[in-house]
């Protein structure tokens, strides 16, 4: 049996290092041809030794001067977005793992979709920036993008078999994250521990701060709007504390279909990597009868303003959700630098989206530059 060629765009994530388990699993597979990384060289150099890849990447300048010596002979290295894109141009694979956090994995992304390679996307700002674009060169160059998201591969699971006029509604589940049930006013003083400490998954810092204020949610919604061709009005949020169902289809007539695991990312990754097939795993297992509550509650929108914030932009449309995209990362970043409280991360999605003007039908090269408009508008 031939191994599937797997190129790893953020390998040092917790998506990378999760697909990397999966591979050693299964190393009858997979073969790791790229690996990325933005400074994160001590553990990249553990992942070179070990898997052996032709391609590295390292986007952060700093961290590539350091590394460029002390990588083996034979290794094609290169760097910043340049690199990246360069990388997945030209690098061979079977299979693109775009795992990168924020607009840097849309272009990359991008080199993938136009050869025709599998997509295993986990980076949701690709689709929520670009999601036209995308899907019309995913269509244009029988690209398949699988989605690694756990909400949006339960969703793609449940639809396995069924006709899209039939569904009545997508309902993607919320953790809630640390601040289930706060108030507004609660939420004012939290700090960045506190909204760091998410009850159910370990994720990157960045998308744990999105978690906390609910904007992962929102971006995920974008994101579903456009995997699976469905309008807003029939996307859905429900809070379920236990992030045991990690989302459902609901049909029109009644029916409910879900899928259900322990939180574990390497389930959706593994089925994104061996999809149609599935394969066995050691990495969790569901015991139905140890799972005393399965809870659900409507989302607060009032005061989580950043999910109602994503659902507006998608109406809105155009570079809308380029320029919330582009805010949010700005914030969070402030946030987790502590020089803005958790309640101005809104506050600041608002001010960009009320003075950066928005552009219909844009062409890739817009979106680019709303982002960089948009990160200028914010410079100190």
């Amino acid at each position: 049996m031939t191994k599937k060629k797997i190129f790893i765009l953020g390998s040092t994530g917790s998506i990378g290092t999760g697909t990397l388990d999966v591979i050693r699993l299964h190393r009858n597979l997979f073969k790791v041809t790229g690996l990325t990384a933005n400074n994160n060289i001590d553990l990249l150099l553990k992942q070179i030794d070990e898997f052996n890849p032709e391609y590295i990447v390292v986007n952060n300048p700093e961290a590539a001067n350091k590394i460029k010596n002390l990588l083996p002979e034979g290794i094609k290295f290169l760097s910043e977005q340049k690199g990246l894109i360069t990388a997945t141009r030209e690098a061979e694979y079977d299979i693109l793992l775009s795992a990168l956090v924020g607009f840097a994995g849309l272009q990359p992304t991008i080199e993938g979709i136009k050869r025709g390679k599998r997509i295993a996307l986990a980076n949701k700002e690709t689709l929520v920036v670009a999601g036209e674009i995308i899907t019309q060169l995913a269509a244009k160059y029988n690209s398949e993008l699988i989605p690694v998201d756990s909400e949006h591969s339960a969703i793609f699971q449940c639809l396995a078999g069924e006709d899209n006029k039939e569904v009545e509604k997508l309902i993607l589940t919320a953790s809630g994250g640390p601040f289930f049930g706060k108030s507004k006013k609660e939420l004012e003083s939290v700090t960045v521990a506190e909204a760091l400490n998410h009850p159910n998954w370990n994720m990157g810092n960045k998308v744990t701060i999105d978690s906390a204020t609910m904007m992962n949610k929102g971006l995920e919604m974008i994101e579903a709007h456009w995997l699976f061709n469905l309008p807003p009005n029939k996307i859905d949020v429900t809070v379920h504390p236990q992030s045991i169902i990690h989302s459902m289809v609901q049909f029109v007539d009644g029916s409910i279909k879900a899928q259900l695991s322990q939180p574990d990312m390497r389930l959706p990754i593994q089925y994104a990597l061996t999809y149609p097939e599935r394969k066995p795993s050691t990495f969790t297992n569901t015991k139905l009868t140890e799972i005393e509550t399965l809870s659900f509650h409507k989302p607060d929108f009032s005061t989580f303003e950043c999910l109602q914030l994503a659902f507006d932009v998608l109406e809105t449309g155009g570079t809308a959700p380029a320029i919330l995209n582009a805010a949010n990362e700005i914030a969070v970043e402030r946030f987790l630098n502590n020089r803005i409280s958790f309640s101005s991360i809104p506050t600041i999605i608002k001010k960009a989206l009320d003075n950066i003007e928005v552009k219909t039908a844009p062409e890739l090269e817009t979106i680019i530059e709303c982002d960089t408009l948009t990160r200028e508008f914010f410079e100190d």
